[in-house]
């Protein structure tokens, strides 16, 4: 356990700089106007969700992401305890609101993955964030834009080399 706590405390700044260009990847204002998403704490912690999701995915298979994809997700947890806490949420009712967020979040992973591992992904995506990412009322031409969005965003994911990860940055193009 010391050991992990060293390598996070080395590579805190490099897991912060990727950190925050995950958070600001989800304050693009066309998720809100154009694809569907409330611009509410629960919109914005479903947009952090489906970035954090496709940079795990991403991650997935390259043992040399392994532990700092772990630190990522420690940092995404702690911004996201850090958050209701702003939010006015006492201090006794934190752990209960971090075990359904957490739960939450977790959840996402595993139905967007089997979205992602679907034969017809574009329709198993639009499955997987109506009811979710997206409330059930949303007009079917925004889901299909946050659909586009999360596939394109899937594949400028996949193109960043671990190398360019693991020193900080996400280069992700246009």
């Amino acid at each position: 356990m010391l050991k992990r706590w060293r390598i996070a405390r080395k590579n805190r700044a490099i897991v912060e700089r990727v950190y925050q260009a995950l958070v600001t990847l989800t304050r693009d204002p066309r998720l809100y106007e154009h694809c569907g998403l409330a611009d509410t704490f629960s919109g914005r912690f479903e947009a952090l969700a489906i970035h954090m999701f496709l940079f795990l995915r991403r991650c997935r298979g390259d043992a040399s992401l392994d532990a700092f994809a772990q630190d990522v997700v420690d940092r995404f947890i702690l911004d996201v305890d850090a958050s209701i806490r702003e939010l006015g949420v006492g201090d006794q009712s934190v752990p209960k609101r971090m075990r359904k967020l957490t739960g939450v979040f977790y959840e996402r992973v595993k139905v967007y993955d089997a979205a992602f591992d679907a034969e017809a992904k574009p329709n198993a995506l639009r499955a997987a964030v109506v009811g979710r990412a997206l409330a059930e009322t949303v007009p079917e031409d925004a889901v299909g834009r946050l659909v586009s969005y999360i596939l394109a965003m899937s594949d400028r994911m996949a193109a960043v080399s671990a190398e360019d990860i693991l020193s900080g940055s996400l280069k992700l193009g246009d």
